[in-house]
């Protein structure tokens, strides 16, 4: 890690799946990191990963010259930029706030405008990869940023990811480019389920079958990833959860959005989206996304 990165104070903002491993490999770094987080058990994972944590979200970010947001989507994002207790107002001109989020390409511009107006620069730096990638340093993260915006942030970005990839000069660039790896990754757990529920319903042991496949062709990360636990899907607990379910309800809808504007026919993307509404329909939101494949297979074959 630079010096630079060293020499930074970050406020972390939201330490769900992403949030938390992100703030606790950024502390295991060396970095002072401040967190908050609405939920008390979130903040104490966080001090016991040596994240020093705060009971408000302007306590966290008083003194940071970088403040990294982990939410779940745009309602979030400006309810705690400009809500009860926002901190937008809290942030000197001139700080930068790092929305590691999936929110929308328009959210993501809407809200840069806003905080341009304010002299605060937004940094729009969707991440990838996962919860233990997250506690690694080891994200892929897609940006949009001006030449201030990345200045003033690289150097953390650099630390959180092992391919930092300066997508565009605006914010919502980012958003576009992880719309597109969305746009994928639904699809592709959609189809393990798919796939695996056929090899069950065909009487083959899906466990041989994940290990037959993750060695051929059809290999995929999301095969591999999510294969293993759409094993455990059908146990009486299900598969811990990851990923919820009802995140890619709303990022397949952010793909269908972007698609609608640019007059694109996504017809795959299309039923991957209805494969996760109907999960949520079916009480699944807050299982793992894993549990797609009970979508397609209520029970197990």
């Amino acid at each position: 890690m630079s010096t630079s990165a060293q020499s930074h104070t970050v406020a972390v903002l939201g330490l769900g799946a992403m949030g938390l491993p992100m703030a606790g490999w950024l502390a295991s770094q060396g970095l002072p990191v401040r967190a908050f987080d609405i939920a008390a058990v979130r903040l104490e994972l966080a001090r016991e990963a040596g994240v020093e944590v705060f009971g408000s979200a302007v306590e966290a970010v008083a003194g940071a010259h970088l403040v990294l947001v982990a939410v779940r989507n745009q309602p979030q994002l400006e309810a705690l930029l400009w809500g009860e207790g926002g901190v937008a107002s809290s942030l000197g001109k001139g700080s930068a706030i790092v929305v590691t989020s999936t929110v929308g390409i328009r959210a993501v511009q809407d809200v840069a405008a806003r905080l341009a107006a304010d002299g605060l620069e937004l940094i729009d730096a969707p991440v990838s990869g996962g919860p233990v990638r997250a506690g690694n340093g080891d994200l892929l993260m897609t940006v949009g940023a001006t030449d201030q915006g990345w200045a003033l942030a690289e150097p953390i970005m650099q630390t959180l990811a092992s391919n930092l990839v300066r997508i565009g000069d605006q914010p919502g660039d980012g958003q576009k480019m992880k719309t597109v790896n969305q746009l994928l990754c639904g699809v592709h757990i959609a189809a393990a389920g798919e796939a695996l529920a056929l090899a069950g319903k065909l009487g083959l042991d899906k466990a041989k079958a994940l290990d037959a496949l993750m060695s051929g062709a059809a290999a995929s990360f999301m095969l591999g990833d999510r294969g293993q636990r759409m094993l455990q899907a059908y146990d009486e607990d299900g598969a811990e959860v990851k990923s919820r379910l009802d995140i890619f309800v709303k990022d397949m809808g952010i793909v269908a959005d972007a698609c609608r504007s640019v007059h694109l026919a996504a017809p795959v993307a299309a039923a991957a989206e209805q494969l996760y509404l109907l999960g949520e329909a079916q009480g699944k939101a807050a299982q793992d996304d894993s549990s797609v494949i009970t979508v397609v297979a209520p029970q197990e074959g």
